[in-house]
Formats: C-alpha cells, structure tokens, sequence
C-alpha cells in the first residue's frame, strides 16, 4: 500500500509527482525520485510504480538542497544554543549544509589559543544541536595557528581556511579597535600581510601533504583594506551630510575592496596557493578586479562568492542600520553590476552571510540611528533559496542555473561530494519548492531568533515548503520536523 505521507525516518521510499531541478540542466523535468538509506538510488520517470512506501511531491519542483557556504553560527550568542536556532532557519531558506566560520578571539568562543584545544571544543558544542548538516572554515589567527593547518585538515576534516584582510588594522564595526585584545593573539604578533602570506605557504604545502584532498583544500579572503577604510571612515564621520547606510558605504568605499583583491591575488601567485575564494564581492569594483586578477594569473583558480544581501538589497531599500554588514550595502548601480556578473557566469556561488545579531546587540542603547556604534552582520539563510530564485527567474536566471549557486558549485569547491546535486549517490537532500507562491518577507515569519530582517516587505515568488536531509523530512508546513539530526562532515565527504 502506497504512504502518500511524508518520512519521518530514512527508509526507503519514492518522492514522486516532482519537476525535477538538476544543476546546469536548461529545465525542471518529470521524474521520481528512488531513495533508500538516506542517498539517492535513481531519479527516473515511473519508478513509483513498484515501491512500497511512495511520497507525492504535489507537482512541485524538487531541487538539491542548498549548501550555504558562508555562515557565522555562534559569532554573537553562544555556539551551542545560536546552531540549535539558527539551523532552523537554515531549513526555512532550503539550507540542509551550512559551512560556518569560526575562529579564535573576541565573539565565538571569546578565547585564543591553539586550534588543538578550541576546534574540539567547537565541535562539542555543536553535536547534536544541528538542523543541518555542518562544517567549518578555519581562520589562522595566531603565528601557530599556521602550524596547525595540517593537523586541522588531517584530523578534524577541515579543508577550507579564512584571512580576514582588515582585521590588522581596522575594527570589525567600523572604528578601529584595539587589535591586540580583539583578536587575543600573544604579545608582540601582528595580523599582517605577512601572516596571510604565512598561511598560503602552509596551505601548500598541506595539498602536497595529502594530494588526495588538494581539489578540497582552499583559501577564502575577506578582501578590504584597512589603511583606505580607517581614512575615508575619519573623512565621512566629520561629515553631517550622509548618514546610515550610505555613510558606511563611503566609510569602506568599493575600491578598498579591488586594492585589497589585487593584494591578495598576487600573494596567491607568489606563494602558489592556487585554490582561491574571493568572498562576498559587494561592487562593480570588486567584481572588476576580481576578474582582472583571474586573467593576469591563470595558474590560480579563483572562485567569486556573492551574498544574497547584496544582490537583494541596496543602501536605499534595505532595512537602515539594521542592514550594517561588511562589507557594506551598496547603492543600486552596484547591485545591478553584480546581477550583470551572476547572468554572465562570473560569479561562482551565491551564500546568505547569515550571522544571527539580535536587536540589542544590533544597535547602540544610546544612540540606535547611529550606524557606526551598530554591530556589522546579519540574518539572512531563511531568504537563500528563495531569495535567488525569485529575483534570479526575474532576470532570466534558470532553475537550474540556481541550483548550481547555491548547491553544486559550493559543495565541489568545498569537498562535499555528497551534496549539491539529486542523483545517484548522493544525499538525499530534497527541496520541495512551489514556484508560484508569492509572498511577502517579514521577520515575524522568520525560524531565526533575530527580530529584523532588512528584506523587510520585499515580495518574493518561490517559497520553500518541504526539506528532506538525508531522506528524513526535516522541515514541511513552516516548521521544523522533530529533532536536529545535522551531522558534522569532515571533508572531503
């Protein structure tokens, strides 16, 4: 007898009554979809016929879930319980992997020290308190945290690392900070040009180490420059003109961001750390240099990572002080240039930048309209999927085109082999979509314990209704399905 229920377990089944989306592929097609044990088995017209436990899927599109590959679980409240909220919201936005960034110093877990004793204590804090699936890039802030980097590939999976550029000399909000107490690195180190190029030469040398894993081993920039931002910040915070978003957008002006791409590209040729991500690219500028980078050094693969918040909003829509991130919001001119780039294939994947910053952490007590005081980062994992397919389709972005931003292309670069696609082999991670759900985002919908969004009223056709991880129905009718089942990946998978 055929259950046209939903599985709670990960037997075997067929969803059937789908358009298929596969990454690439020019259309949806009919077909169903074999799954047994939590993988995908096949994905073919009729295999419902025969199965003894069918699923129907109601006519809508079946899309691999998404791998969100830049997010901060745990930056401002505690790990344990910010992973526990904010992987639900993940599932909300179609999300069944988010690969978070993590380090040591202020946030996170407010402690330095060696990669040795904080990543188990990372993990510890993690288990078993997932929605989705889970990983994490590392960021080597200390001298011997470059030492580490093989012991953290070898041991704990970890295949993908962090240079945040600004931080030696810029503060993460916008003033800058004491450096030293910030980043709680010993005495008399600096976070410097040397330091990154430090850690390129030891992720090399981690891909001869272990050349079965070298496709999976990369490095990932968070390319501004903290000399241009610490002076154009004094010149716009003397100014009484602009306020708000447009004044942080001029306080971290989009060509701190092309000088610091430049930078980072030739320390790449230098060293011969070839595999490269350029993340959240916020302006035509940085697009511009990126590209330029990519043509003057071929023997580096350059990857281009782009936000949704960027592509969604602009410094005149989005929801004030309440939209701080870095890098920040641009006018429209620059969203449009990143749409440009997204159509023309440059843009490698699209990630939400989801770093949960509750109002009253968000905004200073004293002065809220303040957008210097404010604390950069924000929500937005709920809004990936959706956001890219409502806004993408509109501009003739294809299904399939979506899938590979947000699934196929992230979880390849990052050594999720079994992520990113629905075929044989491969996770069942299943996003049931209606394409023709039009809706109107608001905060108070949203599974995320943050109480804004700056997406706020933006109408959005595509909306996620079911989410599968690993065969399991996780997510259907708004809500989370039972209990986290995330499991951590070491990768590559």
């Amino acid at each position: 007898m055929a259950d046209h229920g939903s599985p709670s377990g990960a037997g075997e089944f067929v969803l059937t009554d789908v358009r298929v989306v596969r990454p690439g592929t020019p259309e949806p097609f009919d077909a169903d979809i074999h799954v047994r044990d939590g993988v995908i088995v096949d994905v073919a017209p009729g295999l419902a016929g025969g199965a003894d436990a069918v699923v129907e899927g109601g006519g809508l599109l079946a899309m691999p879930g998404a791998v969100d590959a830049h997010m901060h679980f745990g930056i401002y409240d505690e790990l344990s319980e910010d992973i526990a909220e904010e992987s639900r919201a993940a599932l909300q936005g179609g999300v069944t992997t988010g690969i978070s960034y993590i380090r040591t110093g202020r946030y996170y877990l407010n402690r330095g020290g060696p990669y040795a004793e904080v990543f188990p204590e990372i993990l510890s804090r993690s288990e078993g308190r997932s929605h989705c699936d889970y990983g994490y890039h590392v960021a080597p802030i200390e001298a011997s945290h470059v030492e580490e980097i093989s012991d953290l590939v070898d041991d704990h999976g970890v295949t993908s690392f962090k240079i945040f550029m600004f931080y030696g000399g810029h503060g993460l909000h916008g003033r800058s900070d004491d450096q030293a107490a910030f980043l709680m690195k010993p005495e008399g180190e600096r976070y410097d040009v040397a330091h990154f190029e430090f850690i390129m030469r030891a992720l090399e040398r981690a891909r001869r180490r272990f050349p079965d894993r070298a496709d999976a081993i990369s490095l990932s920039l968070h390319c501004e420059t903290a000399e241009i931002m610490a002076a154009y910040t004094a010149i716009v915070e003397a100014r009484d003109d602009v306020h708000g978003l447009e004044a942080y957008h001029l306080s971290r002006p989009p060509h701190s961001e092309g000088l610091a791409v430049t930078t980072a590209a030739y320390l790449a040729h230098e060293t011969g750390c070839t595999n490269i991500n350029l993340l959240h690219l916020s302006s035509a500028k940085a697009m511009d240099a990126a590209m330029r980078m990519a043509e003057a050094f071929p023997s580096v693969d350059f990857r281009r990572e782009v936000t949704i918040g960027h592509l969604l909003a602009d410094i005149s829509t989005a929801n004030g002080v309440y939209a701080k991130v870095n890098p920040p919001i641009r006018p429209r001119e620059d969203v449009e240039a990143l749409w440009e780039h997204v159509l023309a294939g440059n843009v490698s994947w699209v990630v939400s930048d989801h770093a949960c910053c509750r109002e009253e952490t968000k905004v200073d007590a004293d002065e809220p309209d303040d957008v210097f005081l404010a604390k950069a980062g924000f929500g937005g994992t709920e809004y990936l999927l959706a956001g890219l397919f409502s806004e993408g389709l509109r501009r003739g972005l294809r299904p399939g085109d979506v899938a590979r931003l947000v699934s196929a292309a992230p979880a390849a670069r990052f050594g999720l082999s079994t992520k990113g696609d629905l075929a044989p082999d491969k996770d069942a991670d299943i996003v049931l979509l209606d394409p023709d759900a039009t809706w109107t985002i608001a905060a108070a919908d949203s599974l995320s314990a943050q109480e804004y969004t700056p997406f706020e009223g933006m109408e959005v056709t595509g909306r996620v209704e079911r989410v599968f991880l690993r065969g399991r129905q996780v997510f259907a009718d708004g809500d989370v399905v039972g209990e986290p089942t995330g499991r951590y990946l070491r990768r590559p998978t």
